[in-house]
This record gives structure tokens, C-alpha cells and sequence, in this order.
């Protein structure tokens, strides 16, 4: 939020608008509420990442490298996903998501994996905005273009070109935001109602069981997308310490997991994103025209293990180690993966040094300014005037994302063509916008702890 968009006032100089931080901490947690209600099973999931985090920090204390800060953001940090059908409805989203401070970054393709569609996450950018809640929404869009069979093609058009997916009050609030500059505690609290139903499971498919069954035999996230109301959430995911200790503890709590983390093998440094899941749900639904009672599998639960976030020679890296595992013969996918990151460092310190995970930076005290003038950022480092805080990957894995599609579709995820080539530039069209490039807003922060530093020993003790 700019200064321009906080610029209206009371009588008292606060200002009138509620902040999109707080805009979005409301509404994450509105959305945590519903889908806990609707998928008890999720609230399970809350209760046991809670449990394994305690015991992780326990076993050791410095997990979070951020100290209070981060542990505070771990307690409220979720991302979810949906998936729209249109590029209207993609337009409509991002501007929704511009009314809580998150914007599209990153570029993800599916189709190669078998999974018809291509997405973005939405999120918080800033710092400050992401130490504060730093809530994702993974946002799938459906390529119509993908589904070989022109019949059925034209008919999911027609059948997405009827639906409205928000109220008409959702989009007045959304348009008052973007010409008022904000939105006064009233309206923010009814935004969050209004677009909650967006999100919400609607049992009541809008197509016929028939039509149904043709769009789920050509793929079943196109029955997914295609045969509902909106897009309703399909996951909430919590954040763990330790998601090796959570895929063991679901069976426990009588939860059906995958059957392997996504991701990155476990290491003593955690890089990017590991992720599992529990098994979608098989849930009733009543069919248009006559009514008739039929099941439809789509929302799971997740979890999710972050870790560093990788610069750009980190990630060539990491691609092509994966490429690696993928390509040995003779051993388990588990075993090739583990080996193959064997050559990937798994320390802080190399990893810094070696310019493969992104760091920021912080003098540790301002005493030692006059001392440390005109040093180098790794020396600083060295000689224990800056620390160096890994900062933490907020974003996903093309990979593991399809991986976990396709664990909760079914077999027939596999079957779908992947004929189509990955299309940023469809996307954006669509989006209306640019996606921001994830590792480049990495690297930014890096850059911009450095300068800070910098320029804090260029001033002295004074500062």
C-alpha cells in the first residue's frame, strides 16, 4: 500500500482505511474457520502440525532462523488453491487479491505433467507485509485449449461462460478500493463476507450428472473446474518444522498421507519447498436437472516444509540435480533423489558463500560501525559485525505442485495430453498484469539488506 493510498484521514490522524496486511490476516483466517467447518479432517491437520512444530523447536531452538518474528508469522501462515476457468475470472481474481496486498508471482506450467492448466500464486511482496502474514493463494487456470475433443471443448466454454463467481457487492468493493484508495473497517469486515462464498463448497453441481461424467472422463480437474459454482478452495496448507515427523504422525491421526514428500530430499539446511498431503476426500453432490445423488473427489489437506530460497545459480543448480535423479537407472525415485543432492552443499555458511541461497544481512551492532568501514559483506560476516539470516523461500515448485495434483485426481491425471507447451505469455493476457519474478524479488532483498548495512557503517556509530 503506498502513502498516496493511506492518505485519508480522520478528525485524529489516523487513517481511515484498514491496511491490506490486515485486510488479508482477516480474511485468511475467515477462510481457515470455513474450511476447518467443512473439512474436519483439516483441523486434524492444524493440531498435529502445532504438535511436531513444538517438538521441533524443542529439539532445536534455532529452526527459525528469524527468531520471534518468524515464529510469530508460523502460528498464522497458510497458503491455499483454487482453480478458475476463465481468463475473466483470473482478471477479477487478481484484482480481489490487489485488495489484500498480494500480487502474481511466478509462472507455473502443469501441462507437461499431464495437468491442463497453468497458474501463479498470489501473494505479499514486502518485508514487512510478509512478516506480518505472508497468506498465498496458488491460482490455477484452466487451458480449454488442451481438451482434444473440440465438442467437449466448446461445451465447458459455454458451461464457465454462465457462472458469476462473486457477488455483486464483492465487486463494488473491490472498484471502491481502487478509486477511493482503501477501505474504512466496515466495508474491509463486509469484503471479507462477501467474498468468502467465492471459496466456499457448494454441494449442488451447475451441470447434468451426464455432462458431469464427460468432462471427468476426459480429466477430472476438468470436472473440477468446469461443474460448480466457483472455485471453491481445494486446500489450506500450514507450515511444519519438520514434515518428515508430520507424514509419519498422519497415519496415527487416522489420515490417509501420499505416499511420498514432495520436493527436495530432508537435509540439515532446508532449500525451497517440501510438501505432502492427505488423500481428496470423496464428498456428496447433487446434480442439475434431476437431482440425482452422485460423489466428487477434490479437496485434500497439505502440508508444507520451507526453507531457503535460492539465487538464481542455486536454482540452475537444484534443476539440474533433480534432472539427474530423474534420469538414474537402478535405484528407487527416494534413493536417486538423495544421492543426486548429494552434491548440492547443505551448510549455511557454503551455501552464502558459493552465491546459492539468499541471505539478509543486519549489523549486529551499531557500536561497531567505526570499525567495519569499507569491509566487504562476507568479512562483516566473518568478523561478526553482520549476521547473515537466510531469507525464507515464499514460493512453489512446478514439480511438486503437479505431484500433488495428480495424487489427489486419480490415474486418470496421467492420461490427460500435455500437447500444449508452457505459455507465459497466454497467462498474462489473461491475468491482465506481468507476473513478478519470484527469485528476482529475492534478490532485491538481499541487495537492499546490503545497502542498509552499507550505508549504516558509511554513518557511523551515529546512526
Amino acid at each position: 500500500m503506498t502513502d498516496a493510498l493511506l492518505s485519508e484521514r480522520t478528525a485524529d490522524g489516523a487513517s481511515a482505511f484498514v491496511s491490506p496486511d490486515e485486510i488479508r490476516t482477516r480474511f485468511s483466517s475467515a477462510l481457515s474457520r470455513m474450511y476447518r467447518a467443512e473439512v474436519p479432517q483439516y483441523g486434524t491437520l492444524l493440531d498435529l502440525v502445532a504438535q511436531v512444530n513444538a517438538q521441533a523447536l524443542a529439539r532445536e531452538p534455532a529452526l527459525l532462523a528469524g527468531g520471534a518474528a518468524e515464529a510469530a508469522r508460523l502460528d498464522i501462515e497458510r497458503h491455499g488453491a483454487i482453480r478458475v476457468g476463465t481468463p475473466q475470472e483470473l482478471r477479477m481474481l487478481r484484482r480481489v487479491f490487489a485488495v489484500m496486498g498480494m500480487q502474481p508471482v511466478g509462472y507455473y506450467d502443469l501441462a507437461a505433467a499431464g495437468v491442463p492448466v497453468h497458474a501463479t500464486a498470489f501473494r505479499p511482496v514486502a518485508e514487512r507485509s510478509l512478516a506480518a502474514n505472508p497468506f498465498r493463494v496458488f491460482t490455477s487456470l484452466l487451458r480449454l485449449e488442451l481438451i482434444q475433443d473440440p465438442a467437449l471443448r466448446q461445451l465447458a466454454a459455454q458451461v464457465l461462460g454462465r457462472r458469476r463467481i462473486f457477488s455483486a457487492r464483492a465487486l463494488a468493493l473491490t472498484a471502491r478500493f481502487e478509486t477511493a484508495g482503501g477501505l474504512a473497517h466496515g466495508e474491509a469486515d463486509e469484503f471479507v463476507r462477501e467474498l468468502l462464498p467465492t471459496f466456499r463448497w457448494h454441494d449442488e453441481a451447475s451441470v447434468s450428472r451426464d455432462t458431469y461424467q464427460r468432462l471427468r472422463a476426459a480429466h477430472p480437474l476438468l470436472a473440477d473446474v468446469v461443474c460448480f459454482k466457483g472455485p471453491h478452495i481445494n486446500h489450506l496448507t500450514p507450515r511444519t518444522l519438520d514434515i518428515d515427523a508430520a507424514q509419519r504422525e498422519m497415519p496415527r491421526r487416522g489420515i490417509s498421507a501420499k505416499e511420498s514428500i514432495e520436493g527436495p530430499p530432508r537435509r540439515k539446511v532446508p532449500i525451497l519447498l517440501r510438501q505432502t498431503s492427505f488423500k481428496a476426500l470423496e464428498e456428496p453432490v447433487r446434480f442439475a436437472a434431476d437431482a440425482s445423488a452422485g460423489a466428487h473427489t477434490a479437496r485434500f489437506g497439505e502440508i508444507e516444509q520451507r526453507g531457503i530460497a535460492l539465487t538464481r545459480k542455486g536454482r540452475v543448480l537444484y534443476d539440474s540435480l533433480l534432472q539427474r535423479a530423474r534420469a538414474a537407472d537402478g535405484h528407487s525415485p527416494g534413493t536417486a533423489l538423495a544421492r543426486a543432492f548429494e552434491a548440492f552443499p547443505d551448510d549455511l555458511d557454503t551455501l552464502r558463500r558459493q552465491g546459492l541461497g539468499l541471505f539478509r544481512y543486519a549489523l549486529r551492532s551499531p557500536a561497531q560501525a567505526h570499525i567495519a568501514d569499507g569491509t566487504g559483506i562476507d568479512a562483516l560476516v566473518d568478523r561478526g559485525i553482520v549476521d547473515a539470516v537466510p531469507i525464507t523461500y515464499e514460493d512453489f515448485l512446478p514439480v511438486s505442485a503437479a505431484g500433488i495434483f495428480q495424487s489427489n485426481l486419480g490415474d486418470a491425471a496421467a492420461q490427460a495430453s500435455s500437447a500444449g507447451a508452457a505459455s507465459q505469455h497466454a497467462f498474462e493476457e489473461a491475468l491482465g498484469v506481468p507476473v513478478l519474478d519470484e527469485i528476482a524479488l529475492g534478490e532485491a532483498q538481499q541487495a537492499a539488506s546490503i545497502a542498509r548495512v552499507m550505508r549504516q557503517l558509511a554513518l557511523g556509530p551515529a546512526e
